[in-house]
């Protein structure tokens, strides 16, 4: 029979910051992404509402804030039901017909995707591939493409030279960093020939004008103070949509986007009623105000206790630390053993070799408060929170921050379970220590060794003769 509804895809890039051809950033190839913006619309100011995966995949799929619904802590609760008024947003696509399925994308259309979510559902999705639905049935689907996190797929057909990288100013300009960078750059260029792949995969099928392409990340780049953290480096991402004789192409629009909004955008764009309880809205449809303000939350991580809140508008970001006591670096097995900078930067500090813009991710505590002039500071490396210059900024985003938090019931300002927190952080030192031995080295190598072990996988050493 005849398909009437369009069908949609997601496909997303994990850990990934728009460092893409399309968003400026000249030295990493992609064309496929390039063609995909060019054939529809790129959204510039794409925010997702966590800077770590399982919390801000639990929003996306929800179109509700981790937060609201117990879902901030990452990867925390994942035998715990979602209430019952919190429904997927596969559910309401098979309501309607839709055949739904996740996978890693090209190559792999047989597997489960990522899902990631901070709740337990049964069966969030029909199957793996959209040639399994019905003929005739239109289908939700998403690509979970996982290149672009850690370890970084390489790019041995293109790689990238080190050399020719601009690292932000918060990162040391060193060798290892620029090895690091590269790698990461590098994998987005895999990421790039699969969803060139699976485009030529919807010609190929004649559906590429039925179908609405989301390309997404489910939050900023997998590097120092990006992940897991409230700048823009953890928490911008990449938003194109393309559909064809419905999204002009070759358009760029510069309105505050909010991962929480990609559930409702979806199902209005398929005309499909877009629940009252949802945190989102579409952002497709200019008869509905842009928002002007953007919100976000980071709670624990693993076994690292951390919470902290954002507002952030086109101008500025707010960002509030509920437990300043503890430092930006304090330990995370993740980072310690994933990423070589982690290690590079207590070691430049020991040696005196780091600037002051890279020292302050390393003092002991933080400030309550946090305010930056993000058209003047980008990079985020001023806080102005104490400039009374700015004081009115700081005031209206906290009054904003304050009201959000109030409006979503905001779980995360609750203690959580004493005995839950010692589970976390005994598992995290374990898995830890396990992950060390397994690379042959000692938990309680010091940080001067740990770097050289660092130098030699990154075959470096020479460099530091």
């Amino acid at each position: 029979m005849p398909q009437q509804k369009p069908n949609v895809l997601w496909i997303y890039g994990e850990d990934l910051h728009p460092d893409l051809g399309c968003y400026g950033t000249p030295v990493v190839h992609t064309p496929h992404i390039d063609q995909l913006a060019a054939e529809g619309a790129i959204f510039n100011n794409t925010f997702v509402t966590c800077p770590v995966c399982s919390p801000s995949r639990s929003a996306i799929i929800t179109g509700r804030y981790q937060t609201a619904i117990g879902a901030h802590n990452h990867r925390s609760k994942r035998d715990v039901p979602l209430p019952n008024d919190v429904p997927l947003i596969t559910d309401y696509f098979r309501a309607a017909g839709y055949y739904t399925c996740n996978s890693p994308g090209p190559g792999s259309y047989e597997k489960v995707g990522k899902t990631d979510f901070n709740f337990h559902v049964e069966n969030p999705f029909d199957g793996t591939d959209w040639s399994q639905r019905a003929a005739g049935q239109p289908f939700y689907a998403q690509l979970n493409i996982t290149d672009t996190h850690r370890n970084f797929a390489r790019d041995d057909e293109r790689p990238i030279d080190p050399s020719t990288i601009t690292l932000p100013p918060y990162y040391p300009d060193h060798p290892l960093a620029r090895a690091d960078w590269a790698q990461y750059l590098e994998s987005i260029q895999v990421l790039d020939r699969k969803i060139g792949q699976a485009m030529q995969r919807l010609d190929e099928e004649d559906l590429s004008d039925s179908t609405m392409v989301f390309f997404i990340g489910d939050h900023g780049r997998a590097h120092v103070r990006d992940k897991q953290f409230l700048y823009d480096g953890g928490l911008r991402v990449p938003c194109i949509v393309r559909w064809p004789g419905h999204i002009t192409a070759g358009t760029t629009d510069e309105r505050l986007v909010s991962g929480i909004d990609f559930a409702a955008t979806a199902l209005h764009l398929c005309d499909l009623p877009v629940p009252e309880n949802l945190d989102g809205r579409p952002f497709i449809d200019t008869a509905i105000e842009p928002r002007q303000t953007v919100f976000a939350a980071r709670d624990r991580c693993d076994g690292t206790h951390d919470r902290i809140r954002c507002a952030r508008t086109q101008r500025y970001k707010y960002i509030r630390n509920l437990q300043p006591e503890r430092p930006y670096m304090q330990f995370n097995a993740y980072k310690k053993h994933q990423y070589p900078v982690w290690t590079l930067l207590r070691v430049l500090q020991e040696r005196g070799e780091l600037s002051p813009v890279q020292e302050k991710f390393l003092a002991p505590s933080r400030p309550h408060e946090e305010l930056y002039d993000i058209q003047a500071d980008p990079y985020e490396l001023n806080n102005l929170a104490a400039d009374s210059a700015h004081e009115s900024a700081r005031d209206e985003l906290s009054a904003q921050l304050d009201q959000w938090m109030e409006a979503t019931k905001d779980q995360g300002l609750l203690e959580e379970d004493l005995q839950v927190q010692n589970e976390e952080d005994t598992r995290m030192q374990h898995n830890f220590t396990e992950l060390m031995q397994k690379r042959g080295l000692d938990p309680t190598i010091s940080d001067a060794d740990y770097l050289d072990w660092w130098l030699q996988r990154f075959n470096l050493m020479a460099q530091q003769k």
